[in-house]
């Protein structure tokens, strides 16, 4: 009999062992239906000031013709809504129907005037009819319902107009500006996010309007996706419609740290089925998100389960909080260290000093020295490839079993046993035993092995096409037998571009430690790239799901029309002159809009405030304001100085 617990899961999932998208509302965007059975539409935003009609309706139509199928723009005033309607007659000049979506902000009258123009309307509950004081009110019962009815009457104009003209609507929280209200109420919390949505939603369906998308977003990938599972959850509990889902993660930044944290959030949710529609947020040109969000979803148009996963019987994780697996400490591996990273050197003929400066271990000539990155990773598998120089203190080394024993009286040299071999009883290690298995080798003979073995660290792989379903599966085995062996999370991948091995190895492992699942990463990445970028890509994804901290972590906002400032140019220059802060957290936003709110949990902030004008802050402080942008990011590295923040950028002698 299936467990009640899991029965409420599937509340927020069709299934935890097999690919099944949910069943949603189909809602009406122009000619461009949402939702259903419709595929997971690709969207994004413009960055061109509104005012300005021709750069708009051009770059709308490099958007459309990159893939995008939605095109959002920003309408901060009435006058910006007002030009939404020359944007659009201009598009449909040039034989472009591409549904567009204002962008609302602060401005009920601005939402109204829009919603009579284009397809769709976004607003953020946060901000629609409330202003961002951050203040800590006590709120008797009587006067919170008093709030209700004030928003309810502000918003319902914009409901009957929406309904009247069959324009769409998304009701978008963002984590950064949840109202005082809420943050009252529900604190700084998923549950808060989704309340401050279903206020709302609740005005909408008294009033019988149900062409409505939902969004949930952050910067933070962990708080994204729990956000949105509690959604759903909550709209099944509370019987409303099941609205489509709109992706993102906010202010995820540019490159491959973009990238890379875009796909942690939006690619765990794609796993378990959620998802309608997804806009990944680049600090770059609109049209570069297009190719990316697409890579994210074309994994979903074919994903089968052509092996079957085992039906989970009892639930051991909880899908709405953090909290890391319990686990006993296996050397460095597991407990309370951080996860660790394992490179696949196995396909090299031949191993050098030199071959370790792409894993972040640089040798000095003169000094006779290792020089050890902050992206240094932990461990190489070295297979049959045997090692003949004396390696690094921090770093261990991998062998297959029988190298292993030619290799056994050397320091931090460990074998890499098959399960089989395992339970057959081959010689061990006396400190780490890195055992492989997949989830049909974990049964019961295996799990009592590693609970009796202080020395086993489980190394995971899959081959199935639902792989981080199938791992996450084992992972359930281990809980419910109370084994707690660490886990290296293994995948491996062959011929994939660069962009391709970031975004898949995001999804399929971000997913699980997302969940509180796994003790290191090991990518065996077979023409994928460098074996810099696969060292990086691992790093990357455990800074993204906030497991291990490794350098400077940028929360950077997309350009969009209210943008005071070159967005791209001005995240290269603050990340050349940060980079080296390990642990920091800067966050740049374009306007106020974006700004105290949405830069989260940023230690500093940079922020657009005026033409040619930036606001510093230290937290959600405002600290100097009106500073000119000339002398602005001096001045903001004068703040993290006065913040004790500063350390100089460390000299490597080579």
């Amino acid at each position: 009999m299936v467990n009640t617990q899991v029965e409420q899961l599937k509340l927020y999932c069709n299934s935890l062992i097999s690919y099944s998208r949910r069943k949603t509302r189909e809602v009406t965007i122009g000619d461009v239906p949402l939702g259903g059975n419709n595929p997971i539409r690709v969207q994004s935003m413009t960055t061109v000031d509104t005012m300005d009609t021709i750069g708009s309706v051009e770059q709308v139509i490099r958007m459309v013709d990159a893939g995008c199928e939605y095109v959002r723009i920003t309408a901060p005033s009435l006058k910006e809504a007002q030009n939404l309607e020359a944007i659009k007659k201009e598009l449909r000049l040039r034989g472009y129907t591409v549904p567009l979506i204002a962008d609302i902000h602060f401005t009920p009258n601005a939402a109204e005037l829009a919603a009579r123009i284009v397809e769709k309307v976004r607003i953020n509950p946060g901000n629609y009819a409330d202003k961002k004081r951050f203040e800590e009110i006590e709120y008797t019962d009587t006067a919170y319902q008093a709030e209700l009815d004030r928003i309810r009457e502000k918003f319902t104009p914009l409901v009957k107009i929406c309904k009247e003209y069959g324009t769409a609507m998304r009701i978008g929280t963002n984590h950064g500006s949840l109202s005082d209200r809420i943050m009252s109420r529900y604190g700084d919390t998923p549950l808060g996010m989704v309340e401050s949505a279903l206020e709302f939603l609740r005005v909408c369906e008294d009033l019988n309007y149900y062409n409505i998308v939902l969004s949930m977003k952050s910067s933070n990938p962990q708080v994204m996706v729990q956000a949105y599972r509690l959604l759903v959850q909550k709209l099944n509990e509370e019987k409303f419609q099941p609205y489509p889902l709109h992706l993102g993660v906010t202010e995820a930044g540019d490159g491959e740290d973009g990238r890379i944290k875009s796909s942690v959030g939006i690619g765990t949710l794609l796993e378990d089925g959620l998802g309608d529609t997804v806009r990944v947020s680049l600090t770059e040109e609109p049209e570069a998100e297009v190719p990316v969000a697409q890579e994210l979803v074309d994994r979903y148009a074919t994903r089968k389960t052509s092996i079957t996963i085992p039906e989970i019987t009892k639930y051991p994780i909880n899908p709405f909080e953090y909290k890391r697996r319990e686990t006993h400490e296996v050397g460095n591996i597991g407990g309370h260290q951080v996860p660790r990273v394992v490179a696949d050197f196995s396909g090299k003929q031949k191993i050098t000093p030199a071959s370790l400066f792409s894993l972040g271990y640089h040798y000095s000539v003169p000094l006779d020295k290792w020089n050890i990155a902050d992206i240094a990773c932990d461990y190489i598998f070295a297979n049959e490839t045997i090692i003949d120089f004396e390696i690094p203190g921090t770093l261990g080394i991998i062998y297959s079993h029988s190298t292993w024993l030619t290799q056994k009286k050397k320091d931090r040299t460990y074998p890499f046993i098959k399960a089989q071999d395992y339970l057959r009883g081959v010689e061990l290690s006396g400190s780490i035993n890195f055992v492989y298995a997949c989830l049909k080798d974990l049964n019961t003979n295996l799990i009592q092995r590693l609970k009796d073995d202080t020395s086993a660290v489980l190394l995971i792989d899959t081959y199935h096409d639902h792989g981080m379903a199938e791992q996450r599966r084992l992972f359930v085995d281990l809980l419910s037998n109370g084994c707690k062996s660490p886990v290296i999370i293994g995948r491996a991948y062959r011929d994939l571009k660069p962009d391709q091995l970031q975004i898949y190895a995001a999804t399929d492992v971000g997913g699980l430690l997302i969940d509180g699942l796994g003790d290191g990463v090991f990518l065996a990445a077979e023409n994928c790239g460098s074996d810099k970028l696969v060292n990086e890509t691992a790093f990357n994804i455990l800074q993204a799901t906030r497991t291990r901290i490794s350098k400077t972590e940028y929360i950077s906002c997309p350009s969009c029309g209210r943008t005071l400032f070159d967005l791209q140019e001005t995240t290269a220059k603050i990340r050349s002159r940060t980079s080296h802060l390990k642990g920091v957290k800067i966050g740049i936003m374009g306007c106020i809009v974006n700004g105290p709110g949405e830069m989260a949990d940023a230690d500093y902030g940079y922020v657009g405030s005026g033409p040619g004008r930036i606001t510093l802050y230290k937290g959600k402080e405002v600290v100097k304001k009106n500073v000119p942008t000339a002398q602005a990011v001096d001045e903001l590295i004068n703040l993290i100085r006065d913040g004790g923040d500063w350390i100089e950028v460390p000299v490597t002698t080579i």
